[in-house]
């Protein structure tokens, strides 16, 4: 399931050619800087709500709306019909497709989002690629870079496998949901149409079509009368 086709319908974005000659989805991760920079033709097309911050390095395509407080730094290319929310903050090197939403004090780095994917409350994404229509709950990280330093290690064929990569938080097939406050490790593969249940800190690979439940147990106790 780390081919581009497995977790991605390459129909959903205008940016297909990242994907050009990987057996892995992650290598596409390499390719951002140099194919921004190869493509980008500074332009602004959308409209602004209040004042935001968009450097000389962007380009936002028709129906794109900017909230009062956001900074697009670019490099970047923001597809059409999206919406850049209040405080959004993005760094460098973000392609966003069409009917994307970032929302309010959301950070992306390095990342690319199929058509339609949603970070729309305090969301970090760094050195990922959201599918089509993958979401984010509220408060939702994906952590890029491990505490213990390093490349990132993947499970391939039952061996860790060297992905080259020192910054790699994740892949989100296509449709996938994350709820609210999870947290995916560095390297983080979630297949298409899965679900990630709220508070969860997930690592590794999630196969297409599964759930994950957080089962934590809870207490319920008798309310006692407090002696004011």
């Amino acid at each position: 399931m780390f081919a581009p086709a497995d977790l991605f319908d390459l129909t959903q974005t205008e940016h297909q050619a990242l994907f050009h000659g990987c057996k892995h989805s992650w290598e596409a991760l390499q390719k951002i800087k140099a194919y921004i920079q190869g493509c980008l033709k500074p332009e602004l097309r959308n409209r602004c709500d209040g004042r935001a911050f968009i450097g000389d390095q962007v380009f936002i395509g028709e129906g794109t709306v900017v909230e009062d407080g956001a900074m697009i730094k670019g490099p970047a290319i923001i597809g059409r019909n999206c919406q850049i929310r209040h405080n959004a903050y993005l760094r460098e090197d973000v392609i966003l497709g069409d009917n994307c939403v970032v929302g309010n004090a959301s950070e992306l780095k390095n990342v690319l989002l199929f058509n339609g994917a949603n970070v729309p409350h305090f969301n970090y994404v760094g050195d990922s690629i959201l599918g089509h229509k993958a979401h984010l709950g509220a408060g939702v990280k994906v952590s890029n870079v491990k505490l213990s330093g390093g490349n990132i290690m993947v499970e391939l064929e039952g061996q860790p496998f060297d992905t080259g990569l020192r910054k790699f938080g994740a892949l989100i097939g296509d449709h996938a949901d994350i709820g609210c406050n999870a947290v995916l490790n560095p390297g983080s593969i979630i297949g298409r149409n899965s679900i990630i249940y709220p508070n969860v800190s997930w690592r590794s690979i999630l196969p297409a079509n599964m759930i994950v439940k957080n089962q934590a147990g809870f207490e319920v106790v008798v309310r006692r009368p407090r002696n004011d």
